[in-house]
């Protein structure tokens, strides 16, 4: 059977950056295992494959694969699929749309904008709010794991926690962009001290403030050997987590809070990452990731 796939860049507007995603349009009778031999065999840090939705409300059902395991929400798959059914349903016209992908995680609630001439952008919520697991933590470990001095691990009043929106992470604030930069990760050192987290291993998050672009506010790097991801140049899940971490240690006041973190820069792919916090009463009121996507290649998988 040949089933239709497209490639897309994603948390990017230019092609050959950002975080590459395939999405297979076509996997509604494909089986748990036949979905993540292809995941491997393309071998790209996310594919999604698209099946019918259980609620006709919705617009589509995605399931998400890492070249590891399948994850129950992530975001650069999710702001690229948005972007590819937008696109397959509309091509090039400019418009605005709002649509619900369901996900392992729950239903997503995605806004698309379509430009003719302009990368496409995607903005989901977070389907769910971003929760810390309050655990020991190994920060002498932790340093040794990124191949750096211990005195390099925080800044501020931010140290290492472990937060996640749908998916674990364990962040790691260092320094600056120098230390963030300098980091060697070591995957064997990360799973001798790294927590489980509902049954998987956390994944690192590196994050520091500032960044090589200046509309950085964070800069960031993500390792999952756990997933089957030795780097990955945009993490959007990651993001989600990051939002309850800052909203924690910077103590955000009411209102609404424009964050871009910049993350792939170390791997030649940078990516930009659109986080937006809203807080009212003292608490998050809710949270979005966005970015743009653009389209690389399009065929068939002969299968």
């Amino acid at each position: 059977m040949a089933r239709s796939y497209s490639v897309y860049d994603v948390f990017t507007d230019r092609k050959l950056a950002g975080n590459p995603l395939a999405v297979i349009f076509d996997g509604d009778d494909l089986s748990d295992e036949a979905m993540q031999a292809i995941t491997r065999e393309i071998n790209l840090s996310e594919t999604v494959f698209v099946q019918p939705s259980t609620n006709p409300a919705y617009a589509a059902r995605l399931r998400i694969f890492t070249p590891g395991r399948e994850l129950p929400f992530a975001g650069h798959p999710t702001v690229g699929t948005a972007v590819a059914l937008a696109e397959r349903a509309h091509g090039a016209a400019t418009r605005d749309l709002v649509t619900v992908l369901e996900e392992n995680v729950g239903p997503v609630r995605c806004a698309v904008r379509l430009r003719e001439g302009e990368a496409s952008f995607a903005e989901f919520d977070l389907p769910r709010k971003s929760q810390p697991a309050i655990m020991p933590l190994d920060k002498l470990g932790i340093a040794d794991a990124l191949s750096l001095k211990v005195t390099e691990i925080g800044f501020e009043n931010h140290v290492p926690s472990v937060w996640s929106a749908g998916v674990p992470f364990l962040l790691i604030p260092v320094h600056d962009v120098g230390a963030a930069q300098r980091l060697e990760f070591d995957p064997q050192l990360w799973e001798k001290i790294v927590p489980f987290v509902d049954g998987a291993l956390a994944s690192a998050y590196v994050y520091c403030r500032g960044g090589v672009n200046h509309v950085a506010k964070f800069h960031a790097r993500m390792f999952a050997s756990g997933m089957g991801i030795v780097e990955d140049p945009a993490t959007g899940s990651a993001a989600a987590a990051l939002s309850g971490a800052i909203h924690h240690f910077d103590r955000l006041t009411d209102g609404h809070h424009p964050i871009m973190i910049e993350q792939g820069v170390e791997m030649g792919r940078p990516s930009f990452i659109h986080l937006h916090i809203d807080v009212d009463g003292g608490a998050i009121s809710n949270a979005r990731i966005g970015g743009q996507a653009v389209r690389l290649a399009s065929g068939t998988l002969d299968l």
